[in-house]
Order: C-alpha cells, then sequence, then structure tokens
C-alpha cells in the first residue's frame, strides 16, 4: 500500500493524499544533488518526461525552470517545472506542470544516513487543474509506482556516475 499523508486542501472541504517514497542509495547527498542539479537528466529518471527541450543557464536555483515534453507522441504535452525551494545537497522542490491536466508539487528530501548512504524522500501531490479533483486510490496507487520507477532510475545514474571508490 501507498505511503500517503492525508492535508486538508486549501479552499476545498476534502482530503488528498501525498504520495510519498522512499529510496536508500549508497551514495552521498552531494552525488546525488549532483544528477538533481543537472536539469537535462531530468527525462532519463522522471517517468513520463520524454524530452528536455531546455533548461534554464541558473538551474537550479529559486525560479529558474525546465522545459519538458511529456507523454507519447502525438499526445506530448509542453510544459515546464519550476524551482520553487532548494538547500543544496539537502532538498529541492519543485512545481512541475502538465497542462490542460494540471500540477503538482514534488519535493525530493536527501537524508544522509549514519551508517553510510543516504535516503532519499520523494512527495509529490497535484496542486491544480482537473487531476486535483480526480484523486481517488487508484490514482494515488498509479502516482506511488510512478514514483518508484523514477527513484530507481535516479539511483542507476548516480551509481553509474559515480565511482565505487567514492560512494559512501
Amino acid at each position: 500500500m501507498p505511503d500517503t499523508h492525508k492535508r486538508k486542501h486549501p479552499g476545498a472541504g476534502y482530503v488528498c493524499l501525498v504520495a510519498i517514497v522512499k529510496r536508500t542509495v549508497q551514495a552521498s547527498p552531494e552525488q546525488i544533488f549532483a544528477v538533481l542539479a543537472d536539469g537535462w537528466t531530468y527525462s532519463d529518471w522522471v517517468v513520463g518526461t520524454v524530452h528536455i527541450r531546455d533548461v534554464d543557464e541558473h538551474w537550479p536555483q529559486v525560479g529558474a525552470q525546465l522545459h519538458h515534453k511529456a507523454g507519447p507522441w502525438p499526445l506530448s504535452l509542453h510544459d515546464s517545472s519550476t524551482v520553487l525551494a532548494v538547500v543544496p545537497n539537502r532538498s529541492l522542490k519543485l512545481r512541475a506542470g502538465l497542462w490542460p491536466l494540471g500540477s503538482a508539487v514534488v519535493e525530493i528530501i536527501l537524508d544522509p544516513l549514519t551508517a553510510g548512504g543516504t535516503r532519499i524522500t520523494m512527495k509529490e501531490d497535484f496542486e491544480a487543474g482537473p487531476l486535483l479533483f480526480v484523486r481517488n486510490k487508484l490514482n494515488d496507487l498509479v502516482l506511488h509506482r510512478r514514483n518508484i520507477e523514477s527513484l530507481r532510475r535516479l539511483t542507476d545514474i548516480v551509481l553509474r556516475s559515480t565511482p565505487k571508490e567514492v560512494r559512501r
């Protein structure tokens, strides 16, 4: 069953769920953040993103955007994701757009572990658009499974780009 947290949606009288996925990686937060800081890699690990069209030069600073294409051709949607908050080597919070379907807020948190390695926590919740209003357990399960795969892909990229002698 997906790890979710209930929260009250502002201005609405219902509770929606926040999908939370965690993964432990034998790499440092700095090694993982180096991949997050390279906006051109997002189509390699974010499930559903098929092409990065452009990345602002100041990515991943607050306000920076990466412009992406999501979904299969000919139904591909062009949109962008914007950095809402960043703590280098610790966390990245994005507004991920997918109009006309809406947008989501995605937060990635990197927690170093005392035994070595890092726990990656990925939280995602719809923020606007039709997807916000059709939330149900099936959608939450699909979102949860998608994010498990995204973190698996992110882990593969981090471990491929990190020499074994440098990993913690």
